[in-house]
């Protein structure tokens, strides 16, 4: 028989690759940017090798690369990337659906990224996400503190008032499937570009259908 878990009584997400299809537009800027700088790289290889993390971690590893890559690389790439998101960043197929059955189920949701609430302003805000999710956004670089440590999370929950055994969380990435499993969360795993074995590896639930995840929380039908 299949083991069954209650309701969640908040729903955190990851913003890149969870609720918009930004990760392959950034990292393909990304890429492009620390090619002409000397670090000649696929947008490929930098999803695989910089997702989920910090700019200041795309910095340091680069740096491995680039010993003499200045502080002030990260702005630059900014620019990059924010020119490519703005674009055009579409959302993940399924999320407006599930936020609408969230909101008629009177359940509370959220996103926490790594990234900055500009960026998520610039991606949210092309889909009529940023409206809904306006002044519930945990950016690390707000809060001083970042996945794959759980402090992020764990904001989340206190600014709702919900103890960490009652939150879900949706990633995409092992710094944040890492992050839920710290805080004591439950996480389902999104796995849009392969098979999800490494996020299953922190113990998140795979799933590669947004479509899914009602059922996944309780909520047939």
């Amino acid at each position: 028989m299949p083991k069954t878990f209650p309701t969640p009584k908040l729903v955190i997400f990851d913003c890149d690759g969870v609720l918009v299809d930004s990760e392959v537009i950034s990292n393909r800027a990304m890429a492009a940017n620390l090619t002409r700088h000397g670090f000649a790289i696929t947008a490929e290889e930098s999803l695989a090798r910089f997702a989920g993390g910090t700019m200041k971690g795309v910095l340091a590893s680069a740096r491995e690369v680039l010993p003499d890559l200045p502080d002030s690389w990260i702005e630059d790439a900014y620019v990059d990337i924010y020119t490519a998101l703005e674009a055009g960043t579409p959302v993940i197929k399924g999320i407006p659906a599930l936020l609408d059955r969230l909101d008629a189920e009177g359940i509370p949701y959220c996103v926490a990224s790594n990234g900055r609430v500009a960026k998520m302003e610039i991606t949210l805000g092309q889909n009529g996400l940023w409206e809904r999710l306006r002044g519930v956004t945990f950016s690390a670089h707000d809060l001083g503190v970042a996945k794959p440590d759980p402090g992020l999370f764990l904001a989340a929950a206190s600014h709702f008032d919900v103890q960490a055994r009652d939150c879900l969380v949706v990633e995409d990435s092992i710094s944040g499937t890492t992050a839920a499993a710290r805080a004591g969360m439950r996480c389902l795993g999104y796995a849009a570009h392969d098979d999800g074995a490494a996020l299953a590896e922190q113990g998140a639930e795979v799933f590669t259908d947004m479509a899914d995840v009602t059922r996944l929380i309780g909520l047939e039908g």
